[in-house]
């Protein structure tokens, strides 16, 4: 099967550069509704069938657009939300930002038992995760949007693909709408053919000044 991988558009947080991984979350920005607003035709050469979401409410916010547009109903599943910040949770320091993410890129060294300081395991996040992804190829869908977060879709596309390492996800940041596109399953593993680092829908959209600079779609196939 195909499967997109979406981030949400752009929040508050995001701004801020804050840490927010807690439920509900931040509502999408003006700008963000517009990133969601372009993604129906950003996508239009897609035939999505279907369409996921995690519980936070920017990520649905984020697929309203896609699902009037195609008919859809998004499925909610708290498996794809982002990786729980723990006592990181709302802080926008360097340092903090840093913990976090170097907390998440261990885990693709074996050490899927540590934990981001009171968040969760590498274990835990991944089992989540891959069970929400398993549920999405049971459905038999050819191609599939998931509407997820930036540090979720890093760790977890580094993990479950042959084709795109820890150092790439590293230098790589995923702006708001920026999307991962897979194609494979569960059983036989994912390659992903494209890392589009930056809004789907042009440069009008871009969050450069808080997501890093735009730039064109990074073959990794």
């Amino acid at each position: 099967m195909r499967l997109i991988l979406v981030r949400h558009g752009q929040t508050s947080s995001n701004i801020g550069g804050l840490l927010d991984t807690g439920v509900p979350g931040a509502d999408l920005t003006d700008l963000g509704r517009r990133q969601a607003e372009a993604l129906p035709a950003a996508l239009a050469e897609e035939p999505v069938e279907a369409l996921w979401a995690s519980t936070l409410v920017r990520t649905q916010q984020t697929a309203a657009p896609l699902a009037g547009a195609r008919g859809l109903t998004v499925e909610i599943r708290d498996g794809l939300r982002e990786v729980r910040a723990g006592h990181l949770e709302m802080r926008g320091d360097p340092a903090s930002v840093r913990a976090y993410l170097e907390g998440i890129f261990a885990w693709h060294d074996g050490g899927l038992d540590s934990r981001i300081p009171g968040g969760e395991s590498g274990a835990e996040f991944f089992g989540r995760y891959d069970e929400v992804v398993a549920e999405i190829a049971a459905t038999g869908a050819g191609t599939a949007v998931l509407v997820s977060h930036g540090a979720a879709i890093r760790a977890w596309t580094a993990a479950r693909t042959d084709n795109v390492s820890v150092a790439f996800v590293a230098a790589n940041p995923l702006g708001n709408t920026g999307a991962v596109v897979l194609e494979g399953d569960p059983a036989q593993g994912w390659t992903a053919l494209t890392w589009e680092g930056h809004a789907l829908g042009g440069p009008g959209l871009d969050t450069s000044a808080t997501d890093g600079p735009a730039g064109e779609p990074v073959e990794v196939r």
